[in-house]
């Protein structure tokens, strides 16, 4: 059934253009992973990290975080590469010319970006997270540790009522210090916990509440307790008072959108990141299509001088496609602008430009 709808000469470009694709993921794995290791081998030593961790915890994560950041970059030029090798040999007027359209051409381009597209979609969404998670995890403790690990002066809304004061919070020991909770009923209060520590137990999964006095008001009438440890449970975790670097993409799909929706409540100010963080997971792998329709449309014409002209300028405009992306990202975090237009920027922007090539290729 599926041959009556691609013929030899779509299995031809489907074939050549994710072997090329392929192809140029693994030149672009070698090359990054021997620059890193040139670059981490004093790290790596300084530290005595395990050669089986670098390998299975770090590369592990590292290979899969870079060739999806740079995906768009190694599309692009596939595309542009075995297109213009095309046009070079005259593979392509002849298809053009039996009175295939130039949108028909494309066709089985769409069909090899889908399938990259689900592909990276799949890894954003599901995979990406826990690589991402064991390269960090690594990082941490053999790269780049942080002498001081607590986070201090913490606020936070636990849920409608009820607020949360931490001091600061050492994320080694899972020890908080000068802990105050307070639980409203509309604008008044009517209990205030003082603690000196508040304490982890990840057995139980609750918090220790250490040297406590609990204040609860009543209208006019108020009560005092005094403790020295007390089990509770709160809707927060250690994880809410980490300071590394990236934590967000390490978190899984499920676990960023729970922590939106208590972001919503909380308000610690990272809501513009994990926004980010999620949006992008579901609109980066659309370069596929955007970088596709953009390579073909560069280098289905035939050039003096062979590929190295649409070679060039494919280069140039991935490498503008992943700035944009930056820009765009900081002008969400810095100037305001709401994440699901930040990342929708550079698809729309190259997306654009794409059907304004397509539009001046060879027909």
């Amino acid at each position: 059934m599926l041959n009556r709808y691609i013929k030899i000469i779509d299995w031809y470009i489907i074939k050549k253009y994710l072997g090329t694709f392929l192809f140029t993921c693994a030149i672009f794995t070698v090359v990054i992973v021997i620059f890193d290791v040139s670059e981490k081998l004093d790290d790596f030593l300084k530290r005595s990290a395990p050669l089986s961790k670098i390998i299975f915890q770090y590369y592990a994560g590292f290979i899969p975080f870079y060739l999806n950041f740079l995906s768009p970059l190694m599309n692009f030029i596939a595309v542009i590469f075995f297109t213009a090798k095309m046009a070079d040999q005259t593979e392509i007027v002849p298809i053009l010319s039996g009175g295939v359209s130039f949108k028909r051409f494309l066709w089985p381009y769409f069909i090899a970006s889908f399938l990259i597209f689900f592909v990276t979609l799949i890894g954003n969404i599901y995979i990406i997270p826990f690589t991402n998670k064991l390269m960090i995890d690594f990082e941490n403790v053999y790269i780049s540790p942080k002498s001081d690990n607590s986070k201090s002066q913490t606020h936070m809304q636990i849920d409608k009522n009820t607020y949360v004061y931490i001091r600061n919070f050492d994320n080694i020991q899972k020890v908080g210090y000068t802990f105050i909770l307070e639980k409203f009923n509309g604008d008044q209060l009517v209990e205030k916990l003082m603690a000196d520590r508040i304490v982890w137990d990840s057995i139980k999964r609750k918090w220790n509440i250490e040297n406590y006095t609990i204040r609860e008001v009543n209208g006019l009438k108020e009560n005092m307790t005094k403790g020295t440890r007390k089990d509770t449970t709160l809707d927060m975790k250690p994880v809410d008072f980490q300071v590394y670097d990236n934590i967000y993409s390490a978190m899984s799909t499920r676990e960023l959108g729970i922590r939106i929706e208590k972001e919503k409540i909380r308000g610690t100010g990272v809501m513009q990141l994990l926004e980010l963080e999620k949006y992008k997971r579901f609109t980066y792998p659309l370069s596929a299509f955007v970088l596709t329709l953009m390579g073909v449309s560069l280098s289905s014409r035939k050039v003096r001088g062979g590929v190295g002209l649409p070679l060039g300028i494919g280069i140039f405009l991935s490498f503008a496609y992943i700035v944009s992306i930056q820009f765009s990202t900081m002008f969400s975090l810095k100037g305001g602008l709401p994440p699901i237009i930040a990342v929708f920027i550079p698809n729309i922007l190259f997306g654009a430009l794409g059907v304004y090539l397509m539009i001046k290729a060879p027909k």
